[in-house]
């Protein structure tokens, strides 16, 4: 799969590509990432890209001319993909949008900076994407967190074929349960004994407990909506019980 990333930073966005398993996944030809410099198409002294906001106020605006020559270039470059605004203002981005990207030959994102870009660039914009309710300095390091919560969904790039679908959001629409590895004891705090009993079929009922009251207790935004299966009313059921709270 193909990124293009819109940066005046291209830097950033290659160094994180250095590192780690998105590093690993562009190597072996999984994705593809290119960036492009909206300075590479203006026209200005010092290939200027910002000016002051018409009206007033404090800061600056990246200007219309070279981020949309930019993107068209890209678009040229990248058939077909469509143009994401990394912006607080978007929609805020979650596990189902990133498996529906998956889906997709490729994604060009906008980063920008300072106080926003030149509405009239929002024409040329196909969606706009938010990672959260508050403020970066730049849409560089949203563009890396989308590109890789979707990469890991491609196949290939994870070691296991099934990691993706047992994280946090993923089809269950549960957060993911705890994890343990060796030692089996630390600190007076030990692996709990179903992990180790090697009965798969009581392992995977714990588990799934376990996320049912992980995302009750620390995503009451997201448990307000679930509808619970029987099985999930008597997985918690027990679980209430063995605590004493019936």
């Amino acid at each position: 799969m193909r990124f293009d990333v819109i940066t005046i930073f291209p830097g950033l966005i290659r160094g994180y590509l250095h590192e780690g398993v998105l590093g690993r996944a562009e190597g072996r030809g999984i994705i593809r990432v290119e960036t492009w410099n909206p300075r590479d198409f203006s026209q200005l002294p010092h290939q200027r890209v910002d000016d002051r906001p018409f009206g007033g106020g404090p800061g600056m605006v990246m200007m219309a001319p070279p981020l949309l020559a930019c993107i068209s270039a890209a678009r040229a470059a990248n058939p077909g993909a469509p143009v994401g605004y990394l912006s607080p203002q978007g929609k805020p981005l979650r596990q189902n949008d990133l498996q529906n990207m998956a889906g997709r030959p490729g994604l060009i994102l906008l980063a920008g900076r300072y106080e926003g870009i030149d509405e009239r660039v929002m024409g040329a914009v196909d969606e706009e994407w938010s990672v959260g309710d508050y403020v970066l300095a730049g849409g560089e390091l949203p563009a890396l967190v989308l590109i890789e919560g979707v990469s890991r969904l491609l196949p290939g790039f994870l070691g296991h074929p099934g990691s993706a679908e047992e994280d946090s959001f993923s089809s269950s629409g549960l957060l993911d349960c705890q994890h343990y590895t060796r030692p089996e004891r630390w600190n007076d705090e030990v692996v709990p004994d179903v992990l180790l009993s090697g009965d798969h079929r009581r392992i995977a009922r714990w588990r799934h407990q376990q996320a049912l009251l992980r995302t009750r207790t620390r995503r009451p935004d997201l448990w307000a909506g679930r509808i619970l299966t029987r099985e999930e009313e008597i997985l918690l059921q027990e679980a209430d019980m063995a605590e004493g709270k019936y």
